[in-house]
Parts: C-alpha cells; sequence; structure tokens
C-alpha cells in the first residue's frame, strides 16, 4: 500500500495548474447513458474514482476511447475521453462495484428514463456520515418510477417511461439533484425541482445536457425547471475546474508561506471559501487564467466557519481549514453542518501536535506555534490531503499512509507540490 513522505518547512513557490472538477466529472460521465451518441468529455482528471466509475458504465455497455495528451505528458491538460452508450447490456448496477464509490448509485436516474428500469445495489463510498438515499428514490418516485428494496438493491421501473412533476426536496442534496435532473430530461412534460443543490458542478451538467439537447432552466438556483424531450444527442463539454482542489492548494500555499499561481481556475467558483481564506491572512489576487496565492505578511489569523451547502462554506474543503487554523495565531471554531462523522482527521492532526476539542459537530482549534513530523493515517478523501498540509508545515517528516483515498480526488498531487519546493515523495509497497 502506497504511502506520501513529506518534510515539512519548505514555502511553496511556482505554479500548479488546476484539474478538471471531480465532482463534475462523474455526473457527466454519467450522462453518457442518456443517449446513443457519443459524449466527449475534456479535461477530465486522472483519479481512481474516474477509472472506477469507468469500469462501472463498462459493465452496462458504455466504450470508451482516450484521446489526446497521455497521462503525464502535460501536467496542464487534462485528458478527452469519448463515451458511447449506444448498445446498453445491463440495467444493473451490482454490489461489488457501487460499493466502491457512492457516486456511481447515480445511474439509476438515466438507467430509468432512457431504459425504463434499473437495478441498483444501495451505495458504499467514504465512512463520513449515513448519506441516505431516501431523496433519490422519493424523487424517482415522484416521476412515476416504481422502486421497491430487495435484498440491497433499489429496483426500479417506468412502464412507459417517467412523466414530469413538481418534487420538492426535504434538504439540500447534490447527488439528488444531479440524478433527478439527469432522469427528468427524458420525463415526459415539464419537471419543477425545489430546493435543489445551487453548486457549480450543477450547473456544469445542466450546460453539457443542455448541449445534447435537453431543456433546463434555473441551475445555479434553488429552483430548476425542465421540459422533457423524447431523446438526447452527443456533445462536446469541457469539465469545469476542481473549486476543492482551487481552495486546498490555496490553504496549503496560506499554511507554509511563499508565493503561487493557481492556473485553469476561478475565485469566482468558491467565493466563501476565498472570503474565509483572506481573513486568515491569505492574500488572493486574480491574474491572467488563474489565481494568485501568498501570505499578506502577518501570521494565520484564527477565523470561525460553519459548512454550509453552497455558497456557503464547503463541508470538502473543512478538513484543510482545520490543518491551517492549526497553527493560527489563536483559537478558531468549525462546525459541520453537513456531515455528522466528518472529524475523524482531528486524532491524526492531534499526532502532529495540533491541540482540537470536539464536542457534537463542533471543533475548537487552538492554534500552535509548532507543528511535528510523525507517522499519519488517512481516513478518507478530503482527512487525507489535511494531512498533507499539515504535514507541509510541520517539523521532521510526516509520513501518511492510506494515501490510495488522495488517489480518489487529486491528480498528481507530489508531483504538483514538489515542483512549487515541497519535499514530497511517494513510497510504494
Amino acid at each position: 500500500m502506497d504511502r506520501i513522505r513529506i518534510r515539512g518547512g519548505n514555502e511553496l513557490n511556482g505554479i500548479i495548474p488546476i484539474s478538471g472538477a471531480k465532482n463534475a466529472t462523474l455526473p457527466l460521465m454519467i450522462a453518457s447513458l442518456l443517449t446513443d451518441d457519443t459524449l466527449t468529455l475534456e479535461n477530465v482528471p486522472h483519479l481512481a474514482d474516474v477509472e472506477q466509475l469507468t469500469r462501472i458504465l463498462g459493465n452496462h455497455g458504455v466504450d470508451f476511447s482516450v484521446a489526446g495528451k497521455r497521462f503525464g505528458q502535460d501536467s496542464g491538460i487534462g485528458r478527452t475521453i469519448h463515451f458511447n452508450a449506444r448498445n446498453i447490456v445491463d440495467t444493473t448496477a451490482p454490489y461489488e462495484l457501487v460499493s466502491k464509490m457512492r457516486a456511481s448509485f447515480w445511474v439509476v436516474g438515466p438507467l430509468l428514463a432512457r431504459m425504463h428500469e434499473a437495478k441498483v445495489s444501495l451505495p458504499g463510498g467514504c465512512a463520513i456520515g449515513t448519506r441516505p438515499v431516501d431523496i433519490f428514490i422519493d424523487g424517482l418516485r415522484a416521476l412515476g418510477a416504481d422502486i421497491e428494496i430487495e435484498s440491497g438493491y433499489v429496483v426500479a421501473k417506468a412502464k412507459g417511461g417517467l412523466t414530469g412533476d413538481r418534487y420538492r426536496m426535504p434538504k439540500v442534496s447534490v447527488g439528488a439533484t444531479h440524478t433527478l435532473m439527469m432522469a427528468a430530461t427524458l420525463a415526459k412534460g415539464e419537471t419543477v425541482l425545489e430546493n435543489a443543490a445551487r453548486e457549480p458542478e450543477i450547473v456544469d451538467l445542466a450546460q453539457c445536457l443542455t448541449a445534447m439537447g435537453a431543456k433546463i432552466e434555473g441551475a445555479g438556483t434553488s429552483t430548476i425547471r425542465i421540459d422533457g424531450v423524447r431523446s438526447l444527442s452527443g456533445a462536446r463539454h469541457r469539465v469545469l475546474p476542481d473549486r476543492i482542489e482551487t481552495g486546498t492548494y490555496a490553504m496549503a500555499v496560506a499554511m507554509t508561506g511563499g508565493d503561487v499561481t493557481l492556473t485553469g481556475t476561478s475565485a469566482d467558483l468558491l467565493p466563501t471559501a476565498m472570503e474565509t481564506l483572506a481573513r486568515a491572512g491569505a492574500a488572493l489576487t486574480p491574474v491572467e487564467g488563474g489565481i494568485r496565492v501568498y501570505r499578506n505578511g502577518g501570521g494565520i489569523a484564527p477565523v470561525d466557519v460553519t459548512t454550509d451547502p453552497y455558497p456557503g462554506f464547503p463541508t470538502d474543503l473543512q478538513a484543510q481549514f482545520m490543518a491551517l487554523m492549526t497553527k493560527a495565531d489563536g483559537t478558531a471554531s468549525i462546525t459541520e453542518t453537513i456531515f455528522e462523522n466528518r472529524f475523524m482527521h482531528v486524532q491524526e492532526l492531534a499526532r502532529l501536535g495540533a491541540k482540537i476539542h470536539l464536542s457534537g459537530q463542533v471543533a475548537r482549534i487552538e492554534g500552535v506555534d509548532k507543528l511535528k513530523g510523525a507517522p499519519v493515517m488517512a481516513t478518507d478523501l478530503r482527512a487525507s490531503v489535511s494531512l498533507v498540509i499539515a504535514g507541509l508545515a510541520a517539523e521532521g517528516d510526516t509520513l501518511v499512509s492510506r494515501v490510495y483515498h488522495l488517489d480518489r480526488g487529486f491528480e498528481r498531487l507530489e508531483e504538483k507540490l514538489g515542483n512549487c519546493g515541497a519535499e514530497i515523495e511517494r513510497i510504494s509497497g
């Protein structure tokens, strides 16, 4: 099992290219199930989750081919992948595949819309909360699907196809918004999704679906209207930049000092996180093609944050921000409102000398003068990179194990940080 060794103490200086967004790529790939034409996606990151979803789609009969630059040839250019679901050979998504990645459950919407049936295993994924699929099921039932739970599988049928309706989500859900929006594109009549997620990745999917012939209004607001069409065509779409990767590297620069330009991205993708980071002492300047990040000359200021659905502070940046606050000049608090079990990184940060006190869903972080390297263990995707951020500022060596979590969501992390002066290496085996 691979590990990452970091020798802390170096400032970061240079350029870090931001990859295509994992959280946009996955639903875009799944959208290929909606058409028998080819969907071409540009700027696709090379990630373990993308490879796993490719295998899952292949199980349904989706063919794919990779064009353009090969992985590793040019760190600034993502891959271009062609997906073709002309012949869907199986509408079952088995447990052994779906259990490895939660987002693969979203195939239930396109399969039901196009094939009028789907049998999809209840999902797995990171152990950061229960994340039930009730909203998915209730929403598809509102569109006329007949759904039963049998032996751990969601068995869905829509004889004659789905029918548009109005559905209000009981809570904001990015996954359910993706799934129901895709399903509604081929439903008869109009579908109105209320209390919908507003993330940029929702807008990105809507833009791709529109290019395929869908009729969608309101993506990026809490009410999305979809007029169903008989069929969708192929399209070519470029995946938007990864805002979580953008925020992660910005926090790494704020933690270590230095001066880094993040290219291929925009601060507009995560306004609340960028504002919070500026309050913590980072200078963020828009430049042509990206963002310049550097420390504003002072120390790290403590800032209290509460995670919230977009446009609030992202839960996917909570662990990284906590790592930054471990060296703040004072005490900060972080309140997690999205997932009930997303503080598993606290004990690992404590191994590096962090002082963090937990009370329910609130973490109180007392800044310390020094962190010291130690062996630590990644517990989930975002927690793993928080340990890297802390290790970059710690004295001595930090050894992060279970880095397969990192590989799910961060493309060439060691290379990108190493090119900016970090002493970081992957140890295989």
